[in-house]
């Protein structure tokens, strides 16, 4: 029997917000299960590190479940918040700490007291808020904006981050001390393709979950839909597994789910084909260059031609086409691109796509003695 983890409310949720199931069949999933589970009985923060949609919530979820803590399971995603309000978001604030604190509030660390606090993309928090986190995991304690009252924790930490943080660490837009503060136990969650032997249990497990919404008894997946689907390389993970499967469902006939019901984009991997078929003709692999690889023969005739000042070149393109393509959005640009907020910042001011910040002296407002005097 496979060990099946979902959301408590799983069934009302959006549909590609995040993996919604994580399932434990191929020995590299029992492996990681056997981990998660050894981890769980102690109170160690853990890190959980794997691409976008692999369920590392979840995984974090059963770390709490497993732990025997009584209070509450808390997620906060930290790359959906600007920098000003996860700071009041985390830690809370007294009346007046802030325009708008009309009343005091706590943060999520005090409602996760004696319970789990999960914090998603960990990789985007600010500098000064990796600060002020590090303090909390040292203290055990916070003080919420406009306080100088300490207020004592009992919070296990979980975060998670599709980020490769030693580069971060590298690039200086991670702190070192709180990367090995937040890692004293790590979980690795492979991507979907890495552990094909969760694949087809998945895919029956959404089939019999959408089936039931869709009101579609006993669907099946033919042969060569099951090859199809072992022979994509799932670049969304389990979340993309879910989207192909709810919509094949929609559009299969007959009660069958064929090949040519999966909508999929994504290419066969190296060393990785289609198994063959034993009741049709094989299925075509994929012979087109993947994004990367047509990008890495683009460079290479740029750099053939003597391009000037090439580096500059294309990290402004790249900046820009983020930008436009996440609607000027400044949140959602430096997630794709894997930066913290404030460098990203920096390029869009570098590359005139924001205006910037006045230089000092003009256009700043200073207070004497409560009057505000413009300068």
């Amino acid at each position: 029997m496979n060990k099946v983890l979902t959301f408590p409310d799983a069934s009302g949720m959006a549909l590609s917000i995040r993996a919604k199931a994580l399932l434990f069949h191929d020995p590299r999933s029992l492996a990681l299960l056997e981990q998660v589970e050894r981890i769980a009985h102690s109170d160690a923060t853990v890190l959980v590190i794997g691409e976008t949609g692999t369920g590392k919530e979840l995984i974090a979820r059963h770390l709490h479940a497993q732990s025997g803590r009584g209070g509450p399971f808390i997620a906060v995603n930290c790359g959906a918040f600007s920098e000003s309000l996860i700071d009041a978001e985390l830690f809370g604030h007294e009346t007046g700490a802030f325009t708008g604190a009309t009343q005091a509030r706590a943060g999520w660390f005090e409602a996760a007291n004696g319970g789990t606090l999960f914090l998603d993309e960990i990789g985007d928090l600010s500098p000064a808020l990796q600060v002020k986190l590090l303090r909390v995991l040292q203290e055990r304690q916070v003080v919420r904006l406009g306080s100088r009252r300490p207020i004592p924790l009992d919070v296990r930490l979980v975060a998670a981050t599709n980020v490769d943080l030693h580069r971060a660490i590298a690039a200086e837009r991670f702190r070192a001390d709180l990367y090995y503060r937040l890692s004293v136990a790590t979980v690795h969650l492979p991507p979907l393709y890495q552990r094909p032997g969760d694949i087809l249990p998945l895919a029956h497990h959404f089939i019999q979950s959408y089936g039931a919404r869709l009101h579609q008894a006993a669907v099946t997946l033919t042969v060569r839909a099951e090859h199809a689907l072992l022979a994509y390389d799932w670049p969304g993970n389990i979340r993309e597994l879910e989207n192909v499967i709810h919509y094949a469902l929609i559009v299969c006939r007959d009660g069958r789910i064929e090949a040519d019901d999966l909508r999929m984009g994504g290419r066969v991997p190296a060393g990785r084909a289609a198994a063959p078929s034993y009741d049709a003709a094989p299925l075509p692999v994929a012979v087109a260059a993947s994004p990367l690889e047509r990008l890495e023969t683009l460079l290479g005739e740029l750099l053939e031609t003597g391009e000037a000042a090439l580096f500059d070149t294309v990290e402004e393109r790249l900046i820009r086409t983020a930008f436009a393509a996440c609607e000027q959005n400044q949140v959602q640009t430096a997630k794709v691109l894997g930066l913290s907020r404030n460098v990203l910042r920096t390029h869009l001011k570098r590359f005139g796509l924001i205006g910037a910040e006045p230089a000092p002296g003009r256009g700043e407002i200073h207070s004497f003695h409560g009057m505000s005097v413009a300068l």
